[in-house]
């Protein structure tokens, strides 16, 4: 499959898989504690509003990103382990996985896979994904659209769940927090 091809089919399968996930994955009142004041719509707004204002930033803030031709390929290769870190997340968290911010009485806190590495590495995978689209853009102006608007809303929901799952696990989850960083290993 050539490259031009394979980079829709990536942005268009994570789009479908995000989808999917709200549709499928979305906690019930009767059987979780939802905690999620919002997050879920605030970071699909700023994330599918970012991808759709790309199509604007780019010809109106033409300066080109000047790395060679590789940068394309690499930026297919961070898409695929995005994604990948993300399904390795959502698969490891298993029915305890909702896309509103919710807990339920028999979850625990998750310290094996990649959790081990970061509190939230299905976060991780979606900003490898942002990093993606931004740099195969080859725009900075778009890059920058890709990494801070998102990423802001992405830490607001972490800082929202991590409320949660403080109040829903106490000193467990105090001291996996002292212990493990939350999205990027060994700094933050």
């Amino acid at each position: 499959m050539r490259l031009a091809t394979l980079w829709p089919w990536l942005m268009y399968g994570w789009a479908a898989g995000e989808i999917l996930l709200a549709l499928l994955v979305r906690a019930r009142r009767s059987e979780h504690q939802i905690r999620d004041r919002g997050t879920q719509f605030i970071l699909w707004g700023v994330i599918f509003g970012s991808i759709f204002a790309l199509e604007w930033v780019g010809p109106h803030f033409p300066r080109a990103i000047e790395v060679g031709h590789w940068l394309k390929p690499f930026s297919v290769v961070l898409m695929m382990g995005g994604l990948l870190v993300r399904i390795i997340a959502i698969i490891t968290l298993g029915r305890s996985f909702t896309v509103n911010v919710a807990t339920h009485a028999s979850q625990s806190v998750q310290r094996s896979g990649l959790y081990r590495v970061v509190r939230h590495p299905s976060y991780l995978g979606l900003e490898i994904c942002f990093l993606a689209v931004g740099l195969h853009t080859g725009n900075w102006a778009c890059l920058a659209l890709m990494l801070i608007a998102p990423t802001l809303a992405v830490l607001y929901r972490i800082h929202i769940e991590e409320q949660a799952l403080l109040g829903a696990f106490g000193a467990e989850y105090a001291d996996y927090s002292r212990t493990t960083k939350r999205l990027i290993p060994g700094v933050y």
